[in-house]
C-alpha cells in the first residue's frame, strides 16, 4: 500500500508542475481566445537567460529580477509589435502568429546565450524525504510548494480582482469589451507579462530537474492533455488536469507498463485526452460554447 501511495504522491507532485505550465496557456487563451504556442519558447528563453546570467557571476536573485524585467519587456514588444496589429482577427491568425513567435523567441535565445545544455542548481537536492511513512522527493515537494503557491496567487488575481473581471469580459467578446471601455492592449500586456513570469518560474523548476536545454520548449506538448482535460479557460481546470495527468501517467507506468513493455508514461496522458475529447470536449471546467443559429 505504501508503494502505491508513493507512486500516487509522486505523480500528484509532478502534476502540480504540469499545472504551472498549463496556466501560462490558460492566461493567454482567456485574453485572446488562442492557444499560445510560444509559451514553451518563453519558458526556454526565461530559463536560459537566468542560468546564463548566473554562470556569468550574477547572484541568483539578481539574475531572477533581471530575467523578469527582460520577460516583461518581451511581453511589451509582443503586444506592441504583433498583437496590437491583430485585434479582432480570426483565432487561426492569432495561432499562426504565436507559432511564428515561438521560433523567433527560440532563435533569439540561441543568438543571445548559445545552444549548449546548462545545469541549473537551485540548492534543493533530489533526495528522498519521509512524510507519514511515504518516501517523497525533496525537490518534488519544493517544486510543488512553489507551483502550488503561484497557482493560488494567480487564481485569486484572475478570479477576484478587476483585472480578472476584465479578462473574463475580453474572453467572452472582445468587441463588447472594447465598447464598454476596457483597454484591450493594456490587458494583453498584463496577461503576457504574467505569462512571462509563470514561464520564468516553470523554466527554473523544469530546468533544475532536467537541465536547461532546447527540449524545454517542447513542454507545450505535455501541457496539451492537461488543458484538454481541465479546460482551456479555467485556472482551476489546469490544476485538476495537471493532477490527473501526473498521477495517471505514473500509476500507468508502474502498474500497466510492465504488462505491455513499458514506455506508457509518454503517451498515456494523450489517451486520456482523446477520451475526454470524445466525452467532454470542453474539459472538466471549460466553458461550453453555445451558439445561436
Amino acid at each position: 500500500m505504501n508503494f502505491f501511495l508513493e507512486v500516487l504522491s509522486g505523480g500528484l507532485l509532478a502534476g502540480v508542475m504540469y499545472s504551472l505550465v498549463a496556466i501560462g496557456f490558460v492566461l493567454i487563451y482567456k485574453a485572446s481566445g488562442v492557444f499560445n504556442f510560444a509559451q514553451g519558447a518563453m519558458v526556454l528563453f526565461a530559463a536560459l537567460t537566468l542560468v546564463s546570467l548566473v554562470e556569468r557571476g550574477v547572484p541568483f536573485w539578481g539574475a531572477f529580477v533581471v530575467t523578469l524585467i527582460i520577460m516583461v519587456l518581451l511581453a511589451w514588444l509582443i503586444e506592441r509589435l504583433v498583437l496590437r496589429k491583430l485585434v479582432n482577427r480570426s483565432p487561426i491568425t492569432l495561432f499562426m502568429a504565436t507559432l511564428g513567435l515561438s521560433y523567433i523567441v527560440e532563435g533569439l535565445a540561441q543568438a543571445m546565450w548559445g545552444a549548449q545544455v546548462h545545469a541549473l542548481d537551485i540548492g534543493i537536492n533530489d533526495e528522498p524525504y519521509e512524510v507519514f511513512g511515504i518516501l517523497l522527493s525533496q525537490f518534488d515537494l519544493f517544486a510543488a510548494a512553489i507551483a502550488g503557491g503561484l497557482v493560488v496567487l494567480l487564481g485569486f488575481l484572475f478570479n477576484r480582482t478587476r483585472v480578472g473581471i476584465s479578462l473574463r469580459a475580453v474572453a467572452d467578446d472582445q468587441l463588447a469589451a472594447l465598447a464598454v471601455g476596457i483597454r484591450l492592449q493594456r490587458l494583453w500586456l498584463i496577461v503576457w507579462a504574467v505569462a512571462g513570469f509563470v514561464g520564468l518560474v516553470a523554466g527554473i523548476l523544469w530546468g533544475a530537474r532536467v537541465g536547461v536545454q532546447f527540449s524545454l520548449s517542447l513542454i507545450v506538448l505535455k501541457a496539451l492533455p492537461v488543458l484538454i482535460i481541465g479546460g482551456f479557460t479555467s485556472i482551476e481546470g489546469a490544476i485538476v488536469g495537471g493532477l490527473i495527468v501526473g498521477s495517471s501517467e505514473k500509476l500507468a507506468e508502474v502498474f500497466i507498463g510492465p504488462l505491455i513493455g513499458g514506455g506508457i508514461e509518454n503517451w498515456f496522458p494523450y489517451v486520456l485526452a482523446v477520451l475526454f475529447l470524445l466525452v467532454r470536449p470542453y474539459g472538466l471546467f471549460g466553458d461550453k460554447a453555445i451558439e445561436r443559429v
